[in-house]
């Protein structure tokens, strides 16, 4: 039987935020999945980002993906940067209350990546504990000191060989500059939307989560 995503709206700090929440039953964790730059289109429905929810759906989580704050029916206006994170925030706090005994995941496409991986060093300074951090092709550009990491969950970079809107090179001296321990992926023959390549974004993902 086909599991369908329940459309919903989650309290945000603009206002309400559109999402898409999975419920799978006997969950192994939740995930919550970051979409990538409003102002470039990106929304929840992005490819990449419903790539990354089927494959935590088989993995046997329960998932989240919701719009930033004004993107499709979230209220508000693009922030681009701060108010993206406390939009994540407030999805990850709704996660938490729902499932207050599982394990936490984050997910970021591109602009979602930069939010992903701000969103985990934030809640982890506030003392919650993550299970793992996935980077998809990320916009690490953004990732200033105003934007800490987290330090201890695990972290996965995965990035595109040929990407034509994150520079790859940008990444790969981000990784080599990184002190704490993760993985980078490089997907060889890879422009930035993994165009052909979806069926090897989820199998670099899926083990990593199913472990």
């Amino acid at each position: 039987m086909l599991v369908r995503e329940t459309p919903m709206f989650i309290d945000g700090p603009s206002g309400p935020l559109e999402a898409l929440y999975l419920d799978v039953t006997d969950a192994r964790g939740v995930v919550l999945i970051c979409h990538p730059n409003p102002v470039q289109g990106g929304t929840m429905l992005n490819k990449v980002v419903s790539t990354l929810q089927r494959t935590a759906r088989d993995a046997g989580y329960s998932t989240l993906r919701f719009n930033y704050r004004g993107v499709g029916q979230s209220a508000g206006s693009h922030d681009m940067g701060a108010g993206e994170v406390a939009d994540a925030e407030a999805a990850a706090a709704w996660l938490r209350a729902t499932h207050p005994e599982l394990a936490l995941v984050l997910m970021g496409f591109s602009f979602g990546g930069f939010v992903a991986a701000s969103l985990a060093g934030r809640l982890e300074r506030a003392g919650s504990e993550l299970q793992h951090l996935f980077m998809i092709a990320p916009a690490v550009m953004r990732l200033t000191a105003d934007f800490p990491l987290p330090e201890r969950c695990a972290l996965t970079v995965v990035q595109p060989d040929t990407d034509e809107v994150v520079d790859p090179a940008l990444v790969y001296e981000w990784s080599d500059a990184l002190t704490r321990p993760h993985e980078l992926l490089k997907v060889a023959e890879c422009g930035h939307f993994f165009h052909g390549k979806l069926t090897d974004l989820k199998d670099l993902v899926l083990p990593r989560l199913s472990n």
